[in-house]
């Protein structure tokens, strides 16, 4: 349960309300309604949950838990509800995870920004700021500069010169954004490091020069990049974030990298240059990808893969070169056979 000192809760909600918000069906085990005026005050993880919270069942691991859990509602496919506690209210869905966190976001939303422009702000006479914006202490805005209605620039963040920012768009403290159109409704962690010069070097005549980084970075609507993410500009192409992507904490993505809408990366990925990811693929953590190949729509990558040649649409891979995740499977196991090692 959240600590009041950080986090304030919405009004309590009734099942009804529930139920019209994530799709999902009330019921009981005994196969009963319950009563739909019935309301709860908060969201919970199972094994601290109590009568008036609200919890979810989306991995087996967490079954027993479930079992013996005092969490007066949860969220669960239809195979657990025989296993559920007699008395607790079951809303039954197929995205349990997801029904949980539309319920999350509802007792938790997105603080409001209070309009204000600090006065130790630094704003170029030429940068424009839309309504409804904060501007906190510190933040440089350079020549040029546009700011959407209702954004929040954090403290000691810099946009630099040119810089495209849209509405609703939250640019935590401490990040610097350079030569990048940014979308609305974007959520950028602090200390996040956004346009600039891309790994671009030509060796010869025995020394090697810096090739100029001619390129933008685009970032789609609804685009969520994590803390100690680096993003660098195209060399000439632009670097693209699709829309609604979500970039995890301490990521690299080199220049001419092309992200796809909706494409999950976890942390501490690297994505070499001018690498196309295809809409909706999920890239697991430490994983990384060499520059030029396409990883088509839809693919899934596991942790720590390491990514040579292009992966099809739709593939599951893992496994350092990368490989089909059957085939990595059995290399795994015939690799601790021959070692001598268990295979479970």
């Amino acid at each position: 349960m959240a600590d009041k000192k950080f986090f304030q809760t919405a009004a309590p909600i009734s099942i009804e309300a529930i139920a019209a918000m994530t799709g999902a069906v009330p019921v009981l085990r005994s196969g009963k309604n319950p009563d739909a005026a019935r309301t709860f005050a908060d969201v919970a993880p199972l094994s601290r949950a109590g009568d008036n919270d609200i919890s979810f069942l989306d991995n087996i691991k967490y079954a027993e838990t479930f079992g013996h859990s005092k969490a007066g509602a949860c969220f669960v496919r239809v195979k657990y509800v025989d296993n559920a506690p007699p008395n607790m209210v079951l809303f039954v869905t197929e995205q349990p995870y997801y029904a949980y966190a539309l319920t999350a976001q509802y007792f938790y939303p997105v603080a409001h920004i209070s309009p204000s422009i600090s006065p130790a702000a630094h704003i170029d006479e030429t940068a424009k700021v839309g309504s409804g914006c904060r501007i906190d202490s510190g933040t440089v805005l350079g020549r040029n500069v546009k700011i959407g209605d209702n954004s929040w620039i954090g403290a000691n963040t810099v946009i630099s010169d040119g810089v495209e920012i849209g509405s609703n768009t939250i640019i935590g403290p401490l990040c610097s954004i350079s030569h990048s159109i940014v979308g609305n409704h974007v959520i950028v962690h602090r200390g996040v490091h956004i346009g600039q010069d891309g790994f671009g070097f030509a060796p010869g005549r025995g020394s090697i020069i810096k090739v100029p980084q001619l390129g933008r970075v685009i970032i789609g609507d609804n685009v969520e990049i994590g803390s100690g993410t680096c993003i660098d500009r195209g060399a000439g192409p632009d670097t693209m974030i699709g829309a609604g992507s979500k970039i995890d904490n301490l990521v690299q993505i080199g220049h001419n990298v092309q992200i796809g809408r909706s494409v999950v990366v976890a942390a501490q990925t690297g994505i070499a240059g001018s690498t196309f990811v295809g809409d909706g693929v999920m890239i697991g953590g430490q994983v990384g990808i060499s520059g030029h190949l396409n990883i088509g729509a839809g693919a899934k990558l596991a942790a720590q893969t390491g990514v040579m040649n292009d992966v099809p649409p739709g593939a599951s891979f893992g496994g350092s070169p990368a490989v089909a995740i059957k085939d990595w499977h059995r290399q795994t196991i015939a690799l601790a056979k021959i070692a001598g090692g268990k295979t479970e």
